[in-house]
């Protein structure tokens, strides 16, 4: 149950960071256009690693719901 409650909890962590990091990176696209490709990449990047993240924390919450079985 624990393992469950852990994986849904980073799903949702995941979802209001990549949502946060879109809507600041549109506002910040929007206050200065000319720099849309440096932001862009930023936003990118730093996606990627909160899902790289995510998805360590759903491995680590199925091995231990694997384990406990």
């Amino acid at each position: 149950m624990g393992a469950g409650l852990g994986a849904g909890l980073a799903i949702l962590g995941a979802g209001l960071g990549i949502g946060r990091i879109g809507g600041s990176a549109m506002e910040a696209i929007g206050r200065q256009p000319e720099a849309s490709g440096k932001i862009q990449t930023a936003m990118l990047i730093v996606a990627a690693l909160l899902e790289g993240a995510t998805l360590f924390a759903i491995v680590v919450c199925l091995l231990i719901a694997l384990k406990l079985q």
